[in-house]
């Protein structure tokens, strides 16, 4: 046989084997090596050598975070309350030899871990804290998990608890429950608006009793409000301090006001005596005059206070 034909033989299958063995990992990948079945170590990134004709093996191991979404569990509260409860889990392989050979399936078994370790927490904690403390209930969580999963290479960043469904009787109680609260603050509320503006209201009589003209003011102020409204009938109030001078003119003293109109009436007549008239027709018209003062005394209305 040609020696150059041998040749070019041994370099075409040399070349083909060092081809097989040659493997490119991605920046975010890394690969257990197996020689003969036996650990070496984890190689990569970029151009991997192997030894060829199957002596050495290679797993990839992808070292990016995966999210691992657990499904709704149905389990008990500390108060004895049924929830249902779904999360989920953000984790990474730390270390890929520790994946590789010290657990068969980390994705299965840390989906495992991750929905036992849920229920068995929220069973310890009360549906109140489940419900305001989900963040420290987050972390009990990953705590947990990340213990569990610490020799198999994993490492748990975080656990996010997505949804917390109530049943219907519960859902309702809450809602009465925060409707009462309302209630409740609202009333509270009204209370000092009332408290604070019965405090203004006090302070804003004390201002107008000691200048009472500021009552007259306050009225006119309030006719011009309610002026400026489109309405067809208005009704405000009148103080009657208004009409109080116009009162005090009216009032005059009964006996005061009989005595003047009787003195007009004989005044009145006396001026309508003819000159010469003798006592008889004097005597006749004084009468007269007396009978019609007491008509015009009668004819006007007078007020009799009660301390004449």
């Amino acid at each position: 046989m040609d020696p150059a034909v041998i040749i070019i033989g041994a370099i075409s299958f040399g070349g083909i084997a060092i081809l097989t063995s040659l493997r490119v990992l991605y920046e975010y990948e890394r690969g257990v090596i197996f020689r003969l079945g036996k650990l070496t170590r984890a190689k990569g990134p970029g151009l991997i050598f192997l030894v060829p004709f199957g002596l050495e093996r290679m797993r990839k191991m992808d070292l990016r975070i995966i999210a691992l979404d657990i499904d709704p569990q149905d389990t008990i509260t500390k108060d004895n309350v049924s929830v249902r409860v779904n999360a989920v889990v953000y984790f990474r392989v730390a270390d890929p030899t520790k994946a590789v050979i010290e657990i068969e399936d980390y994705y299965f078994a840390t989906s495992q871990l991750a929905q036992t370790t849920l229920r068995s927490v929220i069973g310890q904690s009360e549906l109140d804290e489940l419900l305001a403390e989900r963040e420290r209930i987050n972390d009990v969580v990953r705590d947990i998990i990340d213990q569990g999963t610490d020799h198999w290479g994993i490492e748990v960043t975080s656990v996010e608890i997505k949804d917390i469904d109530l049943p219907q009787e519960m859902k309702r109680a809450m809602a009465k429950q925060a409707e009462a609260e309302r209630e409740r603050r609202a009333k509270v509320i009204s209370a000092e608006g009332e408290y604070q503006a019965s405090t203004k209201l006090a302070g804003a009589a004390e201002i107008i009793a000691e200048f009472p003209g500021a009552m007259q003011l306050r009225f006119l102020q309030t006719v011009v409000e309610v002026a400026a409204e489109n309405n067809s009938t208005t009704l405000f109030p009148v103080p009657i301090d208004l009409f109080s001078s116009f009162i005090e003119k009216g009032k005059t003293p009964s006996v005061e006001a009989k005595n003047r109109a009787l003195q007009a009436a004989a005044e009145t007549m006396l001026q309508a005596l003819p000159a010469g008239a003798d006592p008889s027709e004097l005597e006749a018209v004084i009468k007269g005059a007396i009978a019609v003062g007491k008509a015009s005394v009668e004819a006007v209305p007078v007020r009799i206070d009660d301390d004449e």
